[in-house]
C-alpha cells in the first residue's frame, strides 16, 4: 500500500515519525524483527510496559498495517504477533537510528 503524506506534512520524514512516535513502537518492532512472538514473551522483553498499553499499541500497529496477529484458536489461548512486510520495511530506519546512537556514544 503506497504511503501518502497528509496535507499538513511539510517534511516526508514526518510520516515515518508518526509511525515511530509512540513510546513502545520502535522497541516492539525491534523484538518482532527477531521473529514472531507471543504477547507475554513480548511483554517480558519490553520490561516496563503494562498489559493494557502493549495491547493497545499492538492493536494500533495492526490497524496501521505494521503487525499481524495470528490466533491459533486453542485452549488455552495462543496468539502470535509478527511484523507484516510493511513493518519489516522499517528495519533500515531502526538500523540507521542504532548506528547514529552508537556514533554519538
Amino acid at each position: 500500500m503506497p504511503l501518502s503524506l497528509p496535507h499538513s506534512a511539510s517534511c516526508p520524514a514526518e510520516l515515518t515519525l508518526d509511525f515511530l512516535s509512540a513510546k513502545w513502537r520502535p522497541m516492539i518492532i525491534f523484538w518482532l524483527l527477531q521473529g514472531p512472538m507471543r504477547f507475554n514473551a513480548l511483554q517480558r522483553q519490553l520490561g516496563g510496559v503494562t498489559h493494557r498499553t502493549l495491547s493497545k499499541t499492538l492493536k494500533e500497529m495492526e490497524a496501521d498495517g505494521l503487525v499481524s496477529r495470528h490466533d491459533h484458536q486453542e485452549i488455552p489461548p495462543r496468539v502470535d504477533y509478527a511484523l507484516t512486510p510493511r513493518g519489516q520495511s522499517l528495519r533500515p530506519v531502526l538500523e540507521a537510528m542504532e548506528r547514529w546512537a552508537r556514533d554519538q556514544a
